[in-house]
């Protein structure tokens, strides 16, 4: 491995150790809530919506799991705010990889995009695209 690496490994840490925007919203425009119940993470995102009713303004998770799962919501929360949802729905598993720039074993996959797949979902709920009953629940 090297330092690039290293260096990545140290951020995944650092925002599984001090997330960033973890807490409730006051308001959201919408939350929803997903799982990974072959390990057990659990994330509840938080979105508030510009007034245009299209573009995320604030966004903030909560939720327990490993540290792949936390620190991906916790650095996703940093991204989305002006992100359009049109935007957030074309992002993929490849979009987190890459945030989290290291390599994510196949079996830890899951955990990296739990929080992609939630505001994913809530998103199309929100827009009446997803019935609650079909959400995220990643096995």
């Amino acid at each position: 491995m090297g330092m690039g690496s290293d260096m990545y490994r140290q951020q995944i840490l650092d925002h599984y150790k001090n997330p960033r925007n973890h807490g409730a919203l006051e308001d959201p425009t919408f939350s929803h809530v997903g799982e990974n119940p072959s390990c057990g993470d659990t994330i509840q995102i938080d979105v508030q919506l510009a007034d245009d009713g299209e573009t995320i303004e604030y966004v903030s998770f909560s939720g327990d799991g490993c540290a792949i799962s936390q620190a991906s919501a916790s650095m996703l929360t940093q991204q989305l705010p002006g992100m359009t949802l049109d935007e957030l729905s074309e992002m993929d598993t490849d979009d987190v990889v890459d945030m989290l720039g290291v390599d994510i074993s196949p079996m830890r996959i899951k955990c990296a995009v739990l929080a992609e797949k939630v505001v994913q979902d809530g998103a199309k709920i929100h827009e009446g695209e997803l019935d609650l009953d079909e959400t995220t629940t990643e096995e």
